[in-house]
C-alpha cells in the first residue's frame, strides 16, 4: 500500500463570521497561555513530562471514553466507572460526553456525505478539523443519536456541567505546581490534545492508505495513530466500528486498546468487541482493497 495525499474537490465555506461566536474567544484564549507558558515559563524536564502525561491521560479518555465506549459502545462499564470515565473525558475540554457522542454517531451515518458536520469532503479543511466544534451552529445534538446514554441522569449532569470537570483539572494542576504546572500541564497540554484529536476529522479523511473499501474516505495514518494513541487507524475503524482494537494487524499498534485489555484485566472493562471481518458496521459485503486490486 502507498499514501496517499487527496485534495477534495468540492469546497463548501461556511460563514467565516461564525468562527468568532460560540467558544472561539476561550479556544483562542487557551491558545494564547499555552504560548506564554511556552515562551515565558523556565523550561523544566519535570514540566516536559507532566505535559506529556497530562496530554496522554486524556487522550485516552478521549479516545477510549468519547469515542469507543460512549459513541460506539465497543465495551462495557458499570455506571460508577461509566461517570469516571465521562468525567475523565471532559477535562480535555472537548463539550459533554453526550453532545461529542451524539456528532460522532451522527458523522459515522453521513461520513463524507453533504450531512458530515466534519467531512473535509465538504467543507474547508479548517472547518473540519476545528472550525465546526468552534461555532454555535452546533451546539445542540438530538439525544434520540445516543438514547442509550442520555437515559442516565449522572450522565446528563456531566453533559449540562461539561465545563467543571476540566476546571477542576485546571486548579488541581495549579495546587499541585502553581503557574508552571497550569501553563504546561494544562493550557499547553490541553492545545496538543485539541489539536490531535481534531486530526482524525480532517487529516484521516485526506492522508493514509486504504486497507478496506468503506462508503467513505477514511485512511489509515500510522503518523497519527501515535498522535492519538490508536486512533490513526481510521479507514479500519470505519470498516468495523464496534470494535474496540482499531490496530488490526501486529504492527498497527493501538495504545488505547493495550490500556483497555489491561483494565479489563482487574473487572472494570468487560465485554470488548474485537475486529472479525464478519462485523463490520454496514449490510454491505466488503473486501480489503489490496485482495480486490
Amino acid at each position: 500500500m502507498t499514501t496517499q495525499i487527496v485534495i477534495p474537490e468540492r469546497s463548501k465555506r461556511p460563514a467565516w463570521k461564525a468562527y468568532f461566536s460560540g467558544t472561539s474567544p476561550l479556544f483562542f484564549g487557551v491558545h494564547l497561555m499555552a504560548l506564554v507558558g511556552a515562551i515565558f515559563t523556565p523550561y523544566r524536564t519535570g514540566l516536559v513530562w507532566w505535559m506529556l502525561g497530562s496530554y496522554a491521560l486524556r487522550m485516552f479518555a478521549v479516545t477510549g471514553g468519547y469515542h469507543r465506549y460512549f459513541s460506539h459502545r465497543a465495551y462495557k462499564l458499570n455506571r460508577f466507572w461509566a461517570f469516571c470515565m465521562g468525567f475523565l473525558a471532559e477535562t480535555s475540554a472537548q463539550k459533554g460526553i453526550l453532545w461529542w457522542a451524539a456528532n460522532h454517531r451522527h458523522h459515522h451515518r453521513y461520513s463524507d456525505q453533504e450531512e458530515d458536520i466534519h467531512s473535509p469532503w465538504w467543507t474547508t479543511i479548517y472547518h473540519s478539523h476545528v472550525g465546526w466544534i468552534l461555532c454555535d451552529d452546533y451546539d445542540q445534538y438530538d439525544p434520540r443519536l445516543i438514547a442509550d446514554f442520555y437515559k442516565y441522569p449522572e450522565l446528563r449532569w456531566l453533559q449540562k456541567y461539561h465545563v467543571l470537570p476540566t476546571v477542576v483539572y485546571a486548579v488541581g494542576m495549579f495546587l499541585i505546581g502553581g503557574w508552571p504546572l497550569l501553563l504546561w500541564g494544562y493550557f499547553l497540554s490541553t492545545v496538543l490534545l485539541w489539536h490531535g484529536t481534531f486530526t482524525i476529522n480532517s487529516f484521516s479523511h485526506l492522508i493514509g492508505t486504504r486497507r478496506w473499501e468503506t462508503t467513505d474516505q477514511s485512511r489509515n495514518n500510522w503518523f497519527l495513530a501515535i498522535v492519538t494513541m490508536g486512533e490513526g487507524w481510521h479507514n479500519n475503524h470505519h470498516y468495523c466500528m464496534s470494535s474496540a482494537r482499531q490496530g488490526y494487524k501486529w504492527w498497527e499498534y493501538d495504545i488505547t486498546w493495550m490500556i483497555l485489555k489491561l483494565l479489563s484485566l482487574v473487572g472494570i472493562v468487560k465485554d470488548m468487541k474485537v475486529f472479525r471481518e464478519d462485523m463490520n458496521a454496514h449490510a454491505e459485503a466488503r473486501v480489503p482493497l489490496e485482495r480486490a486490486a
